[in-house]
């Protein structure tokens, strides 16, 4: 076929997931020219050093140390920013926007901590920014929400956004491994790195959670304004007594609107699911995200959410989407009207509204009336014991797990606090969210 329109791509970043959006458009160069009636090419690449050696070979020559560069090559028409990390990454984004570029970004960090100041400079300066392989890696969860579920409003969303909790915690439940020993073997898989704290403590979910909130919601919700909690104090003992229980064990994100108040709440916590629920049987690196709508109800979408090929897979979309704006002066992307918030009225839930049922863990003394004293404590901030179950701990205490009707965290707030005063309560008590979500 005749080819007429040329594309030229700049790639700041030339990392796992730069050279795997290198291979794959090499590689599949004379398909996606075919499909897209135009010829994609990498121009130049900011890398940090041109010398190292790296194990997709580039000619020297499209190189270049300096990412500012690529962001103000008038020649380049998409700049693809996959540096990680905020400072240089907002400074090169910021410049390809003024410029008028469209920029490609697969860093969530980014957008969650800069979002409202690059949508404004894309709408200002005419701009465009894509951002994809931002959340979820090759699920394509925003083409979802900003597209194909646009006649809905959304009550709930919620997921597994890392593949590297999702592995730590699904070989805890199968195999009984204690926390520590699968988080040796994720770091040696390659599976998380080297400081893990990003990832298990909930942050990188945390900043995922955000991205997704703004495109359902237009509200940007910060970390800091989220309950955040992480992985890292499970035990195999829980993933097993949750199965006695019925549930399987996940970090989820939780992302809930009601629409009778108009407030929003943002969460990231392990939660117990229901073991017969679909994203509960999502297993290993994949990631999964249930979307609730008044028109098309849940929908659920799930896949590789991270590694070189998934995230690589859904840059190379947006770029496929910037040729098809830049051909046809449309495309399937966000609209200057879009980068306008469209909160009308929203605003975060007091933790008196965020309410559910929760597994609490006590380790305590191993002696008569500790249980009655733990029910008055529970009684007393509003709380109603479920189900329990009892294990010995060891020599001299046990393991009380306790599931509780429906209470709000901040009732389950104050009855940890007294618990944790409780002279016979010996560690910090364990507290899990219950997510009997219906799909």
């Amino acid at each position: 076929m005749k080819v007429s329109l040329s594309v030229n791509i700049g790639l700041c970043g030339f990392g796992t997931v730069g050279q795997g959006v290198y291979k794959h458009l090499v590689k599949s160069r004379a398909d996606i020219t075919e499909r897209l009636g135009a010829e994609v090419k990498i121009t130049r690449i900011a890398v940090n050093d041109i010398n190292k050696k790296r194990s997709v070979k580039v000619s020297k020559q499209l190189l270049t140390e300096d990412a500012l560069e690529i962001a103000n090559d008038p020649s380049i028409h998409v700049v693809c920013e996959l540096i990680g990390g905020t400072a240089l990454a907002r400074k090169v984004t910021l410049a390809a926007l003024k410029h008028g570029k469209i920029v490609v970004s697969a860093n969530k960090a980014l957008i969650c901590d800069h979002g409202a100041e690059i949508f404004e400079a894309a709408r200002k300066f005419g701009g465009h920014f894509f951002f994809e392989a931002s959340v979820a890696g090759g699920i394509p969860i925003i083409k979802a929400l900003r597209e194909g579920l646009v006649a809905n409003r959304f009550s709930r969303i919620y997921g597994i956004l890392n593949g590297t909790c999702n592995y730590i915690l699904t070989q805890m439940g199968s195999r009984g491994l204690p926390y520590s020993d699968v988080l040796k073997q994720a770091k040696e898989l390659g599976y998380a790195e080297a400081d893990e704290s990003l990832d298990v403590e909930g942050w990188d979910t945390a900043h995922k959670a955000s991205v997704l909130a703004w495109l359902a919601h237009g509200v940007w919700v910060k970390p800091s304004q989220m309950i955040v909690e992480g992985i890292n104090r499970l035990s195999p003992a829980d993933l097993s007594n949750a199965a006695t229980l019925g549930y399987s064990i996940k970090l989820l994100a939780v992302i809930t609107r009601d629409f009778s108040t108009n407030e929003l709440c943002v969460r990231v916590h392990p939660t117990l699911l229901p073991v017969n629920s679909v994203v509960a049987s999502v297993g290993g690196v994949f990631n999964a995200v249930a979307v609730t709508g008044d028109v098309v109800g849940t929908t659920h979408y799930i896949g590789r959410g991270a590694g070189q090929d998934a995230t690589a897979s859904a840059v190379i979309s947006d770029i496929a989407d910037a040729v098809a704006l830049i051909k046809h002066g449309k495309g399937t992307h966000l609209t200057s009207e879009s980068y306008e918030p469209n909160t009308k009225g929203c605003t975060l839930a007091p933790l008196e509204r965020i309410t559910g049922s929760y597994y609490i863990r006590l380790t305590v003394k191993d002696q008569s009336g500790v249980l009655a004293k733990v029910a008055r404590v529970l009684s007393q901030n509003k709380v109603s014991i479920a189900t329990m179950i009892q294990n010995p701990a060891h020599v001299g205490a046990a393991s009380l797990v306790l599931t509780t009707h429906e209470t709000n965290e901040k009732s389950i707030g104050k009855a940890l606090k007294r618990l944790s005063a409780l002279g016979s309560v010996l560690e910090t008590p364990l507290v899990l969210r219950i997510g009997n979500f219906t799909d």
